[in-house]
């Protein structure tokens, strides 16, 4: 039996990966900053916190993380750690930064110093690539627009350095946008979803967006963790671009969650420039040619599908 330590276990990615690896016969340890205050409401929804060990980890406190990994020696560990939203990262750069690059580099030096062999994934994202009207791939330069960017872009050129020099076995996922219902309600998917929901009700009667012409690629989350366990079991440590290879606006996600309640979205959705961001990605698309042939990775729900669930889910 592999175990496997994931930190972060609480978010959307971390709960579909820990059941993942649960139904694949994992000893599965999670961590959150505090697990004894964390509800683990993901985990509790999914019907699996009873079977995750839990324990608690600051990636930013590097005697939290190398106490742990002396203590337990996982055989692989998930780094989903850090704040994920771009939108608050212009809010809390510093606090950013130190959630995702600090406790990246004390990651990969608790490794380094007690010399372990466990396999690293680091959580990337498509944001590093800025504005791309073509698809990027791994070898498109960086080019982030955003605080959050920032961070995630130095985290993978971090870890790139450390497998170079130290032989270490980790490998980033470079993930586009990915949803499910486990998202939060600061994500603008998960408002749209809720804020559509309560319209049809009657129980609200207008939503308020920001800039709603930006387009994503977009994908399902639970196809994405299965990436992320193929990246990390893949023969040699490399990091993947993991996309849909398909790009759709803002707006045409509020057009079909409000179509699905019967609703014309022009007549309940107002602008507020004040929601805009300071500096935004008008656009992106990722190619994931590369997991597809060498790891045999595709993505089984596309954009109308994930729309499709996300409505669903919120309706029963």
């Amino acid at each position: 039996m592999k175990n496997a330590l994931i930190i972060g276990v609480s978010g959307q990615d971390g709960s579909y990966l820990a059941k993942l690896l649960l139904d694949k016969g994992y000893r599965v340890l999670g961590s959150s900053r505090d697990h004894e205050v964390n509800g683990f409401k993901n985990l509790s929804r999914l019907d699996i916190r009873e079977r995750v060990e839990l324990l608690s980890i600051d990636t930013s406190d590097f005697r939290s993380l190398i106490t742990a990994l002396t203590k337990y020696s996982p055989d692989e560990i998930y780094n989903l750690s850090g704040q994920t939203s771009v939108g608050m990262s212009f809010q809390y750069p510093v606090e950013t930064f130190n959630s995702i690059l600090i406790g990246t580099m004390n990651l990969l030096e608790c490794i380094r110093v007690l010399g372990l062999q466990s396999r690293i994934y680091n959580a990337g994202s498509g944001e590093v690539f800025g504005n791309s009207s073509l698809p990027s791939t791994e070898i498109t330069p960086h080019r982030p627009l955003s605080p959050y960017a920032i961070a995630k872009s130095a985290a993978t050129q971090a870890l790139s350095n450390y497998r170079d020099a130290y032989g270490i076995f980790c490998c980033t996922g470079i993930l586009f946008n990915h949803e499910s219902p486990l998202r939060p309600i600061r994500f603008v998917t998960q408002k749209i979803i809720k804020a559509a929901q309560r319209i049809a009700s009657g129980a609200e009667h207008k939503l308020i967006l920001g800039n709603i012409n930006v387009s994503r690629d977009w994908g399902w989350a639970p196809d994405y963790v299965e990436a992320m366990w193929l990246i990390l079991n893949s023969p040699e440590p490399r990091d993947f671009v993991v996309a849909t290879g398909e790009q759709h606006s803002l707006r045409e996600y509020i057009e079909l969650v409000f179509q699905r309640h019967g609703l014309e979205w022009s007549k309940y959705v107002v602008y507020d420039k004040d929601l805009e961001r300071p500096l935004d990605i008008q656009g992106n698309i990722g190619d994931s040619s590369l997991i597809k042939s060498q790891l045999g990775w595709y993505p089984t729900v596309d954009f109308h599908g994930m729309v499709r669930r996300l409505v669903e889910e919120q309706l029963y």
